[in-house]
């Protein structure tokens, strides 16, 4: 019981931590593809969607090059402060915000390229700045596709396994997920324990995905 609720609790404080981060960056990279034509938007778009594709293992093997004790930002980092992404639940959290975060760009942009360009263009001429279109306009007409990607990228990185065994290791009580715990538990050849936590986050993945479907469906509706 005390493993399936130190994973558990761990889990959800990657996912909630990794969730934030989606919020914030991926809400601004979702309004700027969506609205505005800029040299490099394809390239940027592309960066974004690589973790959808590439195997799990490979995006965490780029993040510890990146932010390992001798990557490139780890490294000068590492020097200032002492600290490393390696081996920590924050390092945990970073895989879980890399490969969630193309869903909440691609969804959010989906939501807010749907808005009705004549409602921008009345704001605009009712002498609202940018910034005040997005903020009454746009972002109110596009929430629900917003939450739908927001409860989407947290289910993803509730079960991220690959990207987080690279970088954060699988240090029980510290590192070890429900997915890295699942794996713990079969290999260990606890079938109950392996069991009891894939029930248990499939219960929560599926609910996260109902919820979504429900506030994508309404919208359209």
């Amino acid at each position: 019981m005390e493993a399936l609720l130190s994973a558990a609790r761990l889990s959800l404080l990657v996912s909630l931590s990794a969730t934030v981060l989606i919020g914030l960056a991926g809400l601004g990279l979702a309004y700027l593809l969506a609205s505005r034509e800029f040299r490099g938007k394809h390239v940027l778009d592309a960066l974004i969607s690589v973790p959808l594709v590439l195997p799990p293992t490979v995006v965490g093997y780029y993040l510890v090059l990146l932010f390992g004790r001798e990557g490139w930002l780890g490294a000068p980092l590492y020097r200032l402060t002492g600290w490393s992404a390696v081996f920590t639940w924050q390092g945990a959290a970073l895989a879980a915000f890399v490969v969630a975060l193309p869903l909440m760009v691609r969804v959010s942009r989906a939501a807010i390229q749907s808005v009705d360009r004549d409602l921008i263009q009345i704001s605009a001429t009712l002498g609202k700045s940018e910034w005040e279109t997005a903020w009454h306009v746009v972002l109110p007409l596009a929430r629900q596709g917003i939450l739908a990607g927001l409860l989407l990228s947290f289910a993803r990185a509730l079960g991220e396994f690959g990207a987080t065994l690279m970088i954060a290791g699988n240090i029980p009580g510290k590192t070890s997920t429900l997915p890295l715990s699942i794996y713990t538990a079969f290999q260990n050849g606890d079938d109950t324990l392996a069991q009891t936590l894939a029930l248990l986050l499939t219960v929560i993945s599926g609910a996260v995905i109902y919820f979504a479907n429900r506030w994508t469906a309404s919208r359209w509706m």
